[in-house]
């Protein structure tokens, strides 16, 4: 019987520390939900056309097995120009893109309809936060990045 209790415990204080690495891993804290890529800088020349504007986006994805609701979410940048999420969910596996400029919203592509641009060239980060403030995941850039960020 101590033989069996000697094992146990140390196999079931490992399982724990391990349940609590992978419980804590960002992906895990934030509920499957991750900044997947922002393509900063759009192709051509900044002209603020509908199609200039759309070119620059935020791609999260849903990591997890199940959808996720977005309801009352914010993806924002350094300078606070924020998007707020309506009554959605990303299902699960799926990616969602967050376009800067208008156009009719789908499960693929939801639209911040603005007439300027949102995410800097040169160095930004783009921070998406549940409806409670807290952080879900960042992803950062500078010159060094040509025009998009896989995070």
């Amino acid at each position: 019987m101590r033989m069996r209790a000697a094992l146990t415990l140390p196999a079931l204080a490992g399982a724990a520390v391990l349940t609590g690495t992978l419980l804590s891993s960002p992906a895990q804290a934030a509920g499957g939900v991750v900044i997947h890529r922002v393509w900063f800088d759009s192709p051509g020349s900044d002209n603020r056309s509908n199609s200039s504007l759309n070119a620059e986006w935020v791609q999260i994805k849903n990591t997890s097995r199940s959808a996720i609701s977005l309801k009352g979410w914010v993806l924002k940048d350094k300078s606070n120009h924020k998007y707020v999420f309506a009554n959605v969910k990303i299902g699960a596996g799926k990616t969602m893109k967050i376009r800067t400029g208008s156009g009719g919203d789908t499960a693929a592509n939801k639209y911040q309809d603005r007439r300027a641009y949102v995410w800097n060239n040169t160095s930004d980060t783009a921070t998406l936060t549940k409806s409670n403030g807290s952080k879900v995941d960042t992803c950062s850039w500078t010159t060094r990045d040509p025009s998009d960020k896989k995070c």
